[in-house]
Order: structure tokens, then C-alpha cells, then sequence
């Protein structure tokens, strides 16, 4: 039986879960931005923007454990296999980094509201 080389794959998930960590990061640089610029209404705007910081960094964390299953999944040789472990990682990290700055945002602009 005669196997065809199959080149490997970069994983989509592993792709997208950079993708979706670096807009969480930039969406948090924004909410922390918002929250120390605006007074008293910057909390509200602040927190309507951390929704979409955690949203995307939570997909992102997600995608990219999903990702990392994906690439160690063993696979048989006509089986096409993924590579991109890097990137997973990667997007892990800058996920879970915009998911935690945008809590801090908010809670920055909640305190500078108050005060």
C-alpha cells in the first residue's frame, strides 16, 4: 500500500485564537483609555467595551486549548496533520492578557467615576 506525503496544516483554531487575542488586547488598551479619559459616564462606556474584551479574549483562551488539542491529536500517515503550537500559545497568552486588562480597565474607570 503506498501512502501520499501529505504536508502538514496550520491550524485554523490555533490561527484564530492569535487573531482574537491581539483585538482583546487592543480592545482592553481601548477600555483602559476610556475609563481614565471620561469622567463619570467613562464607566458606562468602559463597561460596554470591557463586554467585548472579555467576549473575545474568553474565545480566544477557548480556540486556542481547542487548537492545541487539535495539533496533538495523532493522526495516521494518509491523516492530514496540524502544526501551528506556537500560535496557540500565543493566542492563549494575549487572550487571557486583554481578558485580565479589560477587568482592570473597568475597575480603573469605576474607581476614577467614584472619585
Amino acid at each position: 500500500m503506498v501512502h501520499l506525503d501529505v504536508p502538514p496544516v496550520t491550524s485554523g483554531l490555533a490561527v484564530g485564537s492569535l487573531v482574537a487575542g491581539i483585538v482583546s488586547t487592543l480592545v482592553s488598551l481601548l477600555v483602559i483609555c476610556v475609563g481614565a479619559v471620561a469622567g463619570a459616564d467613562g464607566a458606562w462606556a468602559a463597561g460596554a467595551i470591557t463586554v467585548l474584551g472579555v467576549l473575545t479574549g474568553a474565545g480566544a483562551v477557548v480556540a486556542g486549548l481547542l487548537g492545541l488539542r487539535q495539533i496533538r491529536r495523532p493522526a495516521a500517515p494518509p491523516a492530514v496533520r496540524f502544526t501551528g503550537r506556537g500560535l496557540a500559545w500565543a493566542g492563549i497568552g494575549c487572550g487571557g492578557a486583554g481578558l485580565v486588562l479589560s477587568l482592570l480597565g473597568l475597575g480603573l474607570a469605576l474607581v476614577l467615576s467614584l472619585g
